[in-house]
């Protein structure tokens, strides 16, 4: 089994994953911002370690990372402004590849957002910016040498989910619960074969089992 870091651990789809993989037998560490959380982190199993995206440099995630198998990175910064977004969505990520490869790490999993040219919506600057933060971390993964995999979730949802997905290359735009992106991440995880690869992901009619087995080449 793998030692996961997952940046974002207390987030939607973070604090639903931890439980998938410790449960499957992986160990797994987090990344937390608020201090309160720390207690609740333990008790679950999951290895804490306090920090804020915004102040964290390379040097900072190569010492958190270390001795680690695989990243995850499923934060965002979750429309509190251009800069933030800049700092979170993109520059993350980077100092996050860049870590990967100091310590050896080769196995990295994105969350990313849906390709947005089928969104039937008005955008406004604020959105723009956010898509263009997640086209380049999404290039700057795939132009990494790692073992990647990036999930582009649709709308996220805050329910558990049904465990029924629609995992392709490219699929119709919809809504996806956070519980199934964990999910299906979690199973992910456990298909280390799965790699380099881009999937978009919506509540379907897939059994997630099903849905992993079909996407393998």
């Amino acid at each position: 089994m793998s030692k996961v870091f997952i940046v974002g651990v207390t987030g939607g789809v973070g604090s639903r994953l931890a439980p998938k993989l410790l449960k499957s037998g992986h160990s797994v560490s987090g990344l937390y911002r608020d201090k309160k959380k720390e207690s609740s982190l333990k008790e679950l199993g999951i290895k804490p370690f306090l920090g804020d995206l915004m102040d964290m440099s390379v040097d900072d995630f190569i010492e958190i990372t270390k001795d680690h198998d695989v990243i995850v990175f499923s934060a965002g910064a979750a429309g509190s402004g251009l800069d933030r977004t800049t700092a979170i969505d993109y520059e993350t990520p980077v100092k996050l590849l860049k870590a990967a490869k100091a310590n050896g790490i080769s196995r990295f999993y994105l969350i990313s957002a849906f390709m947005d040219s089928i969104r039937d919506k008005p955008r406004n600057d604020n959105f723009e910016h956010y898509m263009k933060m997640k086209r380049q971390a999404d290039n700057a993964v795939v132009a990494s040498k790692l073992d990647w995999v990036i999930l582009r979730p649709g709308t996220l949802v805050s329910e558990e989910g049904s465990g029924l997905v629609n995992l392709e290359r490219a699929i119709s735009y919809g809504n996806v619960a956070r519980g199934n992106v964990a999910s299906v991440l979690a199973a992910l995880i456990n298909e280390p074969s799965i790699k380099k690869e881009i999937f978009e992901l919506v509540d379907g009619d897939k059994p997630i089992n099903e849905a992993i087995k079909a996407i393998k080449r």
